[in-house]
């Protein structure tokens, strides 16, 4: 019986730290290019993709210079940042479709990122989870990015929990 209790007490303890220590993701639903789990009207929260790479930094879009690419209106700041995006949208657009690109390269599961929370990698644009995710991917952005590049272009299977 004391065995018992001490099992179960260990089971139990083992179980709250595991908790402690295990990230709450929101997974997506709609969300390519979407955020959230139910997903958001605009790409990337309306978030302009042109800025990060023009002004190094994230800002929000208007509705007054918007554009549809891939199912979703994308907003920009100005007519510029528009037109630059219209010309070539695969360049500016986010990696692995606004998933967080942490957590695609772990186990391709698509998870919200989060446009306040990016990275610029070889003229490319990755969104993460949170800043602790961020954290993780900073340690080995290449690795990364060719294992998220394996499950996104299908050598291993992609999984978005529609």
């Amino acid at each position: 019986m004391k065995n018992n209790l001490k099992i179960s007490l260990l089971i139990l303890l083992s179980f709250f730290t595991l908790q402690v220590f295990a990230l709450d993701f929101v997974y997506t639903k709609n969300s390519f290019f979407g955020a959230g789990s139910e997903g958001n009207e605009y790409a990337i929260e309306g978030y302009d993709a042109v800025n990060y790479f023009t002004q190094n930094q994230p800002v929000e879009g208007s509705q007054d210079f918007s554009y549809e690419y891939k199912g979703k209106q994308w907003h920009f700041k100005n007519a510029q940042n528009l037109a630059l995006f219209k010309a070539d949208p695969q360049k500016y657009a986010p990696q692995y479709g606004g998933h967080c690109a942490w957590r695609v390269a772990q186990d391709g599961i698509g998870v919200y990122g989060d446009p306040k929370i990016w990275t610029i990698k070889d003229g490319k644009l990755y969104l993460n989870y949170n800043k602790a995710v961020n954290q993780r991917w900073v340690k080995d952005i290449p690795r990364f990015i060719k294992q998220g590049n394996e499950f996104w272009l299908g050598k291993n299977q992609f999984k978005s929990l529609n």
